[in-house]
């Protein structure tokens, strides 16, 4: 972020109850968003510090998972509600290891997750949205997508791959999805990963320097790290339009592993909390089964 503020308090008084962090990472809708501002190596209302992060993180995994199988629980009841966590960010900037640090503390059969691709030849013969309504959580689920309709106003803009006119209607049309989404309650979770230019470089020397590595490197993200400033421009703009109160953005610090880590699987307790699902009570005579069951012994 731009200055880490978290950490400093006022002389004398009580202290205040800090911020949650969906409101401390939140975009404000419609106001200009300059990335260059925003410290990727921040750790605002973070852990100290590594060793702290990796253990908190681990401490949320039991609550994030109980979580969760309340809300596939009540989903089996009837309860629509379900979550749709997006990951978007420049390569490197971790979208997958999210998703196996942070999504792996949540039992699989409850989640879907995509990840979206160049558009394939049939898809690009449909409205662009197509492809990420087929791909949408069922009610109880929580769904990840890494990356989404996003890409369609990002990749979109930066390679010029459709008119100027068409990529502003866009905008308007990802906003006005995404409150239908909400209205039908789904909790959409927006996260870009802002990971420094020259923390990028480092990630991907480390991939081309391990052998093991090889698979997730490609020559191509040479030729994307060459139109940087064009991808925060468009980034920039998407964060700025389509950061709405149905479906709010927050730019996640992703220099630090530990640090996005943690943020990310924050935001999801604070989202899951607030949604509070509860288990379905028993549509049976709970009494009458023990009894029968007590009785074939």
């Amino acid at each position: 972020m731009a200055k880490d503020k978290s950490r400093q308090g006022g002389k004398g008084g009580p202290k205040k109850a800090a911020p949650a962090l969906r409101e401390l990472l939140r975009v404000p809708g419609g106001e200009r968003v300059d990335l260059s501002a925003y410290d990727a190596s921040a750790t605002p209302a973070g852990p100290k510090d590594k060793a702290a992060g990796v253990a908190a993180t681990a401490e949320l995994g039991a609550r994030l998972a109980g979580l969760q199988e309340r809300l596939w629980a009540a989903g089996t009841a009837g309860d629509r509600r379900r979550v749709l966590l997006i990951l978007q960010g420049m390569d490197t900037s971790g979208k997958g290891g999210t998703v196996k640090h942070v999504i792996g503390q949540f039992n699989p059969s409850g989640c879907r997750i995509k990840a979206f691709k160049a558009p394939t030849p049939q898809e690009l013969n449909h409205p662009f949205l197509w492809r990420v309504i087929k791909e949408l959580p069922e009610p109880g689920e929580i769904g990840i997508f890494d990356r989404s309709q996003y890409e369609d106003v990002l990749i979109a803009r930066v390679r010029e791959l459709v008119p100027r006119a068409a990529l502003g209607r866009r905008y308007g049309q990802i906003n006005r999805f995404e409150k239908s989404l909400a209205d039908d309650g789904v909790t959409v979770i927006k996260c870009f990963l802002h990971i420094s230019y020259e923390q990028q470089k480092r990630r991907l020397l480390e991939r081309l320097d391990n052998p093991d590595k090889y698979w997730k490197f490609s020559p191509g993200d040479i030729e994307d790290r060459a139109l940087w400033p064009a991808y925060q421009e468009a980034y920039e703009i998407a964060l700025e339009r389509c950061s709405t109160d149905a479906a709010p953005w927050f730019v996640i610090p992703a220099d630090r592993k530990w640090y996005r880590n943690w943020a990310v699987s924050t935001l999801l307790l604070e989202h899951l909390e607030a949604l509070d699902p509860q288990y379905p009570k028993a549509d049976f005579d709970v009494a009458d089964c023990r009894r029968r069951l007590l009785a074939m012994d």
